[in-house]
């Protein structure tokens, strides 16, 4: 695939970025990262003495926003008063839960670790949205033994409950 490198560089989100009222601006219910307190000061230190060197990633509804990535830049961002943040939208045209909660994993992901019981939980939430095992890898970036795995975690009985299975256990 030959990129023209102008061209292409014309359609990211990252040639976009707006300063947006931090008021305007709220996380989403379903990330499973978290942050220690110890890294969370050196954030809130390397945004005071560097400014933002990333955009918040953003989905746009309306004249609000929602955190896909950057939930935490956004928090330190608030909590020191700070009126108007740098965003970035992203999926624009994909407008569905599920979209923006791949698009907020494969953020993630992409960086470092999730826990566990989180991420059982966004399997099976997309599962709930009719997604198949297949796509749940292929958007969140998982083996199928990975998505099996969340799946068992917590859940199994929900997740399988409309399934019909074999009475053959049955006295």
């Amino acid at each position: 695939m030959e990129i023209n490198d102008l061209e292409w560089t014309k359609q990211h989100p990252v040639s976009f970025v707006q300063w947006v009222r931090s008021d305007k601006i709220h996380a989403n219910d379903y990330n499973p990262n978290s942050v220690a307190k110890p890294e969370m000061e050196l954030l809130e230190l390397s945004i005071l003495e560097d400014g933002f060197t990333q955009p918040i990633v953003v989905w746009q509804d309306g004249d609000e926003y929602e955190v896909v990535d950057g939930f935490h830049r956004h928090l330190v961002g608030k909590n020191i008063g700070l009126t108007h943040l740098p965003v970035v939208v992203v999926n624009s045209g994909r407008t569905e839960r599920s979209d923006r909660i791949a698009s907020t994993i494969r953020h993630n992901r992409a960086r470092g670790k999730h826990q566990v019981g989180a991420m059982s939980e966004i399997v099976q939430e997309l599962s709930k949205r009719n997604w198949s095992d297949q796509k749940i890898g292929k958007e969140l970036g998982m083996e199928p033994d990975e998505v099996l795995r969340l799946k068992q975690i917590s859940g199994l009985a929900d997740l399988f409950a409309d399934d019909e299975f074999s009475e053959a256990w049955e006295i």
